[in-house]
């Protein structure tokens, strides 16, 4: 089965937020009909909303005279010289809002009027046969723009901040390049050579739909149905209105019940629908939120509307019975996704019992030459799908082959880049070892100064014992020796107290020849002999030839 739609990887991938219009007058230009039941219309290729423009009120004007001035009908249906000629003469503002002016046509705020102008513009403009790539290289820039603009009916190429080459535009204006601006790819894409691709209308299989050619940049949906042979994609909405959605039989092998199909406008065959919307819905449900998965069920009811496969009318039941669940708050996205993946399985399911019955009843009731008819024509079958295969295979190999040799130059560049990463990486382990070492130097001396420090802490208080005892022990010393030097000093006194008193006594002795008091003298004697030395005797002070300690 087709997978789902992804983003288009060719061009420059370049998105735009422009409103476009189809390039076909007749799908581009029609009124918007009220759709009823399940036909509605495709959307027009718009990537998302309006950007916003120079507004044309706000550009200066200048004095151009009336000879001088130039129009949108004049661009369309005069020579290429003169135009150019005229245009390189006007002042850039009245270029710009002469290009404001188309962009407003091309918007088509003034319903029919706008419409009927547009339409006339692009008549004259893909009447003429002298815009050739020859004269289109000597047009003058604007002129080039308001051309591809009118031709492709797409305003983006107005848009100032796009700015395309001249040889891109005049590719785009001749349908050699795609007019999809998020897509640019040349044409025919992929060397596509089926009808609808060759037919030189500008039409790209990459991002445009088969049946209306317009293109959008949904990626991931049901919007978009691819087909399993051609890969050419074609809208949902496009597909059930033109009656290419409808019953058939099944595709595996031309034989059993009938399904839901789609029938591709580009190659005339068909695709189941309900394994697509099964690989959509198992790949991207996950990814989508709570509208998007309400629009993608709309989607799937649509699709299996007018179904009479049981399986179809099946899923067309849960589809729209978990839509309104989803729309009332009843049910919540993650519970809806669970359960539409159920509803998968189940189907898968009574799809291998239908099939087993289906089997066993032809094996009883097919005739042998109805049987041979179902086989030749399997055959026939399976050879015509094995040429388009073969074909498909041979372009996706030149197109893979292509891609293995980017990728065999972008190998060695990478295996260059990996040396060189290599390089980096042993000098950065080096330069990492080499700090380790250094960092394990350092740690060691820091160990080594704790070790010192811890031992001349040891040895500080050690010294501080040390001199607390000798700090003791010279202090009972120094007491020691002061009480010494006190007892020197009591008996120095004592004896200079006794020397004194024997003198007083000799002289009394000889003043009195011989007289005196014998006793008192006694007495005396005894006192000072008697009592002990003390301490505290009298201070240093008394005695002048006394010497301090």
């Amino acid at each position: 089965m087709h997978p789902p739609r992804q983003q288009s990887q060719v061009g420059e991938g370049l998105q735009t937020s422009l409103s476009l219009v189809s390039s076909d007058p007749r799908l581009s230009l029609e009124e918007h009909r009220s759709n009823t039941g399940n036909l509605r219309e495709s959307p027009t290729e718009s990537a998302s909303s309006r950007e916003i423009w120079p507004m044309a009120a706000a550009i200066k004007k200048e004095s151009v005279s009336g000879a001088d001035k130039i129009t949108l009908h004049d661009v369309a249906r005069e020579r290429v010289d003169v135009v150019y000629e005229k245009m390189l003469h006007l002042p850039c503002e009245f270029l710009d809002e002469l290009k404001n002016g188309l962009r407003v046509i091309l918007e088509g705020g003034n319903g029919s009027q706008h419409r009927e102008e547009f339409f006339i513009l692009q008549k004259l403009v893909q009447s003429r046969a002298d815009l050739t790539t020859k004269t289109l290289v000597r047009t003058h820039r604007v002129q080039l723009e308001i051309l591809v603009a009118i031709n492709t009916g797409i305003q983006g190429f107005l848009h100032p901040s796009i700015n395309l080459s001249q040889a891109s535009l005049i590719e785009i204006f001749l349908y050699k390049r795609c007019r999809n601006l998020a897509c640019r790819s040349q044409l025919p894409a992929e060397d596509c050579t089926c009808e609808t691709c060759a037919n030189g209308n500008g039409f790209c299989n990459l991002c445009m739909c088969v049946i209306c050619s317009k293109f959008d940049f949904e990626v991931n949906t049901c919007r978009w149905i691819g087909c399993d042979l051609c890969s050419h994609w074609t809208h949902t909405d496009c597909a059930i209105r033109e009656q290419l959605i409808c019953m058939g039989p099944a595709t595996q092998n031309g034989t059993g019940p009938s399904e839901m199909v789609f029938k591709c406008q580009a190659c005339n065959r068909t695709s189941e629908l309900l394994g697509w919307v099964k690989d959509v819905f198992q790949h991207c449900v996950m990814s989508w939120d709570g509208e998007a998965l309400i629009r993608e069920l709309d989607f799937v009811s649509r699709i299996f509307h007018g179904s009479k496969d049981p399986r179809g009318r099946k899923l067309h039941w849960k589809s729209d019975d978990l839509k309104e669940n989803l729309r009332s708050g009843k049910v919540e996205s993650k519970a809806a996704c669970k359960a539409i993946l159920m509803v998968f399985k189940e189907l898968e399911l009574d799809s291998q019992k239908t099939l087993e019955n289906a089997e066993s009843e032809s094996e009883r009731l097919i005739a042998p030459q109805e049987a041979c008819n179902r086989i030749s024509e399997v055959v026939h079958e399976a050879v015509r799908n094995m040429e388009m295969v073969a074909n498909e295979k041979m372009r996706m190999f030149k197109k893979a082959r292509l891609s293995f040799d980017a990728c065999e130059r972008e190998l060695a560049e990478k295996a260059r880049e990996a040396g060189e990463l290599n390089m980096d990486r042993q000098k950065k382990k080096l330069e990492i070892e080499e700090l380790e070492r250094i960092v394990r130097l350092k740690s060691a001396e820091a160990d080594m100064f704790q070790m010192k420090a811890n031992e001349a802490k040891r040895e500080s208080e050690r010294l501080q014992r040390i001199l607390l005892a000798k700090s003791d022990k010279s202090e009972e010393e120094y007491t020691s020796n002061y009480l010494k030097q006190r007892l020197s000093e009591a008996e120095a006194e004592k004896q200079y107290l006794y020397e004194k008193m024997k003198m007083q006594e000799t002289s009394r002795l000889s003043q009195s020849s011989g007289g005196g008091d014998p006793l008192m003298f006694s007495k005396i004697h005894d006192l000072l002999y008697s009592v002990p030395p003390n301490a505290d005797g009298p201070s240093n002070d008394c005695h002048p030839f006394r010497k301090n300690p």
